[in-house]
């Protein structure tokens, strides 16, 4: 019980914390009149996209609900309950915790955008007074996300616990997170990713202005954009890693036969962790002459205090709780696999370092060598992180069995926190930017927001490294909860229905990325075809005399973005329903392992190669290789332009997919066994 009373006192903590940082955020200077209205047309175009997004999720949402009150409350678990037939005989447990999950879900990210868009003008009036107070306006709008999403995602796991004391009915809340993340980073990449390329390739390529001109019709979708994709749905995203780490601990060992406390130890882990997020918030700050390299170490101490706050905390919850001293071993183990993760994506993607600088010299031989370089850079960053991962998962199981690989992803999350401050900071000073380039204020103003932009490219970049290393511990802790639930004894990776699941699990993470890749493609080409429209049609727009629709832009991303992310969202939830249903539980188990062993390397490669551009694209606007306006920067622009949906739609999307087909083979497990495969009756 002790237990529970401090995971619920972490949690209440986390949400007062986001609170007072919120408050303080919306308590500095929002800046002048022009940047105000900038500010307004940002903050109304993301709240609408959020609304129609919510809007078109709901029917979905409901019907699996529905679904899973039918299928899983009422026949499975009621049947076997011999509770009877009666409808109305048993309290829709699971449906119940999936509306909750996609509640807590949706509201994670609806609060930090609402933040996140009154936060990017305040950042750009403090950038007006110095570096460092932009940095702190920037953070602290971060932390609120990051604090909120721990805060809520811990609240809700443990008073469904308390609830319902079945870590079954709760991995409900888990597909509910999963799902609504899913949509949520698929429809927000789409938004931002077709509002960015549409708006750099006619702007910037075509035209010839510079980046958030406010002469551009598609610069305030580009703005949008930051928030719906980078902000509530990486918060999306996220809740749903943290959550599912978290169940698929919990789900392991209830299925043991331990002491209770294992059930609750992550879940005590969890409320250590958002403690020292906490503290290690208050280590961020910099100078005001920072350079690069001292802005992102002062992040990084931030990061490293509450790693180290951390593992004094979970000895201290080990001994405390009379547990296995080995436990303690695999929780540290995760944790140093996303340090390590982390560091390495850092590596890759800044241009503090080699990797990125030799993308940016390749683009003195255009773009084609850009792409080449970009990609290869890609490929390689996946070598550290799968040894990583590789290394946790064998020392890991070795302490633990498979419970010990789940409280390794919970201990890799477990400073989710200030992990997330640090990714979700990065928007608001994109934003920032381009408030401050559309104000037209002071050129030292967008000097410092760039510096901002720049680190939170590299920190959003180590971010998504983080969410996709921890997906591949948690579905591979799901998957074990998985086949205990299904009664799988083993996989036999030499049966023929098995090797075609994992062979279908493989191609799902190319199909899904082929799927969101296309829809950018789309979606941008109407923002293209309009502004071009606009700087054809509107006299006087490019001599600066006559005001762009922004509008049409924010309303055209939207509904490409809400059309596009149907197909991807209902894949990650058809497939394993599919497999299990045709093939049956072993072939499903082969096709979670062939999902994770693709879509693992394939999440990597493309973060890992959109950051690098991005930053390639940057270190040539520094005044490398001819700087702006050069055909060395014509070049790594349009890497940049394929780096987008590389890094912020398919990529991160990725690890959403792992999860959420890791969990729906989780909840319908007992729905598998009462049916006969397809194939079984076929032959």
């Amino acid at each position: 019980m002790e237990s529970i009373i401090v995971a619920l006192a972490a949690g209440g903590a986390a949400l007062l914390f986001a609170a007072l940082t919120a408050f303080n955020v919306l308590r500095a200077d929002p800046g002048n009149q022009r940047m105000r209205a900038i500010g307004d047309s940002i903050r109304e175009g993301a709240g609408t996209f959020l609304r129609r997004e919510y809007l078109v999720l709901a029917p979905f949402v409901i019907i699996v609900a529905a679904g899973l009150w039918v299928l899983i409350d009422w026949w499975t678990l009621n049947d076997s309950d011999g509770g009877g037939w009666g409808i109305f005989t048993l309290v829709p447990e699971t449906a119940i915790a999936y509306l909750a999950g996609t509640i807590c879900s949706a509201t994670a990210g609806f609060i930090g955008m609402s933040v996140a868009v009154r936060a990017n003008v305040r950042t750009a009036a403090a950038a007006m007074h110095g570096l460092n107070p932009a940095l702190r306006i920037a953070f602290s709008s971060g932390s609120v996300m990051g604090i909120t999403v721990v805060g809520i995602g811990l609240l809700g796991v443990t008073i469904l616990y308390v609830i319902f004391q079945d870590v079954t009915v709760i991995a409900g809340f888990g597909m509910g997170a999963s799902s609504i993340a899913l949509f949520a980073r698929v429809g927000g990449g789409i938004f931002t990713k077709a509002a960015d390329v549409g708006s750099d390739l006619v702007g910037k390529i075509e035209a010839g202005i510079p980046e958030d001109d406010p002469r551009n019709p598609g610069v305030i979708a580009d703005n949008v954009g930051d928030n719906v994709g980078d902000v509530a749905g990486m918060g999306a995203d996220l809740f749903e890693s943290y959550v599912s780490s978290i169940i698929a601990a919990m789900a392991l060992a209830a299925a043991a036969t331990w002491k209770a406390d294992a059930a609750v130890l992550p879940l005590m882990l969890a409320g250590a962790g958002i403690v020292a997020a906490i503290l290690g918030t208050f280590m961020v700050r910099s100078s005001e002459q920072a350079d690069f390299g001292q802005l992102l170490w002062a992040l990084r101490r931030g990061i490293y205090a509450s790693a180290i706050l951390l593992v004094i905390f979970a000895l201290v919850i080990v001994l405390s709780l009379d547990m296995e001293i080995k436990w303690f071993w695999a929780i540290v183990t995760g944790l140093a696999a996303g340090l390590i993760i982390g560091t390495s994506t850092e590596y890759y993607t800044s241009y503090e370092y080699k990797p990125t600088q030799q993308v940016a010299e390749t683009s003195q031989t255009g773009a084609a060598t850009v792409m080449i370089s970009g990609i290869a850079t890609g490929m390689i960053s996946t070598v550290i992180p799968l040894i990583a991962v590789g290394f946790t998962i064998i020392i890991a199981f070795e302490l633990a069995s498979f419970y010990g690989v789940a409280l390794a992803g919970v201990g890799l999350l477990s400073t989710l926190g200030i992990t997330l401050a640090t990714d979700a900071y990065g928007p608001v000073a994109d934003n920032a930017g381009g408030i401050a380039e559309q104000a037209q204020l002071d050129p030292e103003v967008r000097e410092r927001t760039d510096a901002l932009d720049a680190l939170g490219n590299t920190t959003a970049a180590t971010g998504k490294g983080f969410a996709i290393g921890s997906a591949a511990l948690t579905s591979l802790a799901l998957l074990a909860a998985f086949a205990i639930a299904a009664e799988i004894a083993e996989i036999n990776l030499l049966d023929h229905t098995i090797i075609v699941g994992v062979l279908f699990g493989a191609m799902l993470p190319f199909l899904f990325s082929a799927f969101t890749m296309k829809a950018v493609g789309r979606a941008a080409m109407s923002i293209v075809n309009e502004v071009r429209r606009q700087f054809r049609e509107i006299p006087g727009l490019m001599e600066g005399t006559a005001e762009p629709d922004y509008t049409e832009c924010v309303d055209i991303a939207t509904k490409g973005a809400l059309k596009e992310m149907i197909i991807p969202g209902l894949m990650a939830v058809a497939a394993p329903l599919a497999t299990g249903f045709v093939l049956g539980v072993e072939a499903l188990g082969g096709m979670l392992i062939g999902a994770v062993g693709s879509g693992f390397m394939l999440a990597i490669m493309m973060a890992t190669a959109g950051g690098a551009w991005d930053n390639a694209k940057k270190y040539v606007e520094l005044g490398h290789y001819g700087g702006k306006g050069s055909d060395a920067h014509k070049a790594a622009v349009e890497g940049d332009v394929v780096g987008d949906p590389f890094k912020d739609t398919s990529g991160p999307s990725l690890n959403i997919l792992l999860k959420l087909m890791a969990i729906v083979s989780l909840v319908f497990a007992p729905v598998f066994l009462e049916i006969t495969p397809l194939i079984d009756k076929v032959t």
